[in-house]
């Protein structure tokens, strides 16, 4: 496959530069803003055509797409789209993710988990869980861009459109091109600092 999953990043203005909280708590000089890709629905429907034939080059006989809200829900509702599968998305309650607003799978279903990017895993993860505790069987993690290139072990294969290295550091062992730059926190999860 010869899509350039980076390109509609950069083109669409949403690789950034700077001093960053991710969603894990970890920070990092380099953000890839998915929310500003998705403004532009040409671009978010490219970049999940290209990820639904990523995902039906791997799999086959898929029940449902299921992503976590909210980030993913954009991109597993258009990668369900284009793989023509039922799509359904999964809710925090109690800080637990689940199948709400009248969703169920069969026991046995198979099932994609669409992310939109993986740094850590820890929500791909809980998102995973959420799905086989439901009765799924994960047959895939389907990502726009896995920035821990490959080393994220969410415990299902990952499929990613984009993999990438992307430092992230602790906070309390910052490099010192971050430590006097003041931090934004642009991610969705509450992590505290």
């Amino acid at each position: 496959m010869s899509f350039d999953a980076l390109k509609e990043f950069k083109e669409a203005g949403a690789l950034q530069k700077g001093h960053f909280i991710l969603s894990s708590g970890l920070h990092s000089d380099t953000y890839l803003n998915k929310s500003i890709v998705s403004m532009y629905p040409e671009r978010a429907e490219r970049l999940c055509r290209a990820l639904a034939e990523k995902i039906a080059e791997t799999v086959s006989n898929i029940d449902y797409v299921i992503s976590p809200a909210m980030g993913a829900i954009i991109y597993g509702y258009e990668t369900a789209r284009h793989l023509k599968t039922p799509f359904m998305f999964l809710e925090r309650v109690d800080g637990e993710f689940q199948l709400r607003r009248g969703f169920s799978i069969e026991k046995g279903a198979r099932v994609i988990v669409v992310e939109d990017i993986v740094s850590t895993g820890l929500s791909a993860c809980e998102a995973i869980a959420a799905v086989r505790k439901a009765g799924g069987e994960v047959l895939a993690l389907g990502c726009l861009v896995d920035r821990s290139a490959g080393a994220a072990d969410v415990g299902a294969p990952i499929l990613p459109l984009l993999e990438m290295k992307v430092e992230a550091w602790e906070p309390d062992n910052l490099p010192p091109h971050l430590q006097d730059t003041p931090a934004v926190k642009p991610g969705s999860r509450g992590v505290s600092q």
